[in-house]
């Protein structure tokens, strides 16, 4: 068997921790910030965690990581 190829855009996103959760960057943070109110820029600060309907995909792109 081939090697399975890793989907690179996916893999410079996402991050697999420990417990097999894909950890992830917000959205909607890089242009367009002057509506956005204070409060909502600072929570799209932190981190977050791919929803369990996306994971199987995600884990399927990134392989090896």
């Amino acid at each position: 068997m081939p090697k399975i190829k890793t989907h690179r855009a996916s893999a410079k996103r996402f991050r697999i921790t420990k417990n097999g959760k894909v950890k992830m960057k917000h959205n909607y943070t890089s242009h367009i910030l002057t509506k956005k109110s204070t409060k909502r820029k600072r929570k799209l600060r932190k981190g977050a965690y791919a929803s369990n309907a996306n994971l199987k995909t995600i884990k399927k792109m990134i392989p090896y990581k």
